[in-house]
């Protein structure tokens, strides 16, 4: 038991010295974004149209490999070949390919919106006092 205790203090101070010292390059993350990283916002997409998820799971790969096949980004297919995959697709498809309302759009308790970020910070500050 004291070696547990005493691995958990070690990795806390390990922590505290990578947070301490930690730069972020935000352009480079926002570089580093990959329109495959949005497959699952299209196959959520479906889902709000009514497609069942047990397809959508389908059809979002079919638009991974049609991106492949191509060479063209997902987000770049048009909304043509988008139809083309799947007819339930409507001409709103777009705005599942934006990285920022992909974020947001995670709301619920230990999602990546700010909303839900702030409320964890606030959660662990707690928790350290």
């Amino acid at each position: 038991m004291l070696d547990h205790v005493k691995t958990v203090g070690d990795s806390i101070q390990i922590a505290e010295g990578v947070l301490a010292t930690l730069a972020t390059q935000p352009e480079k993350m926002k570089a580093a974004l990959d329109p495959f990283m949005l497959a699952t916002d299209v196959a959520d997409y479906l889902v709000r149209k009514g497609v069942p998820f047990r397809e959508t799971h389908h059809i979002s790969g079919r638009c991974v490999g049609l991106s492949e096949q191509t060479g063209t980004p997902m987000n770049e297919l048009s909304y043509q070949q988008l139809k083309g995959i799947d007819a339930r697709f409507e001409e709103d498809i777009g705005e599942s390919f934006d990285d920022e309302r992909s974020v947001e759009m995670r709301s619920a308790r230990g999602g990546t919106s700010k909303s839900s970020v702030l409320e964890q910070i606030k959660v662990l500050k707690g928790m350290l006092e």
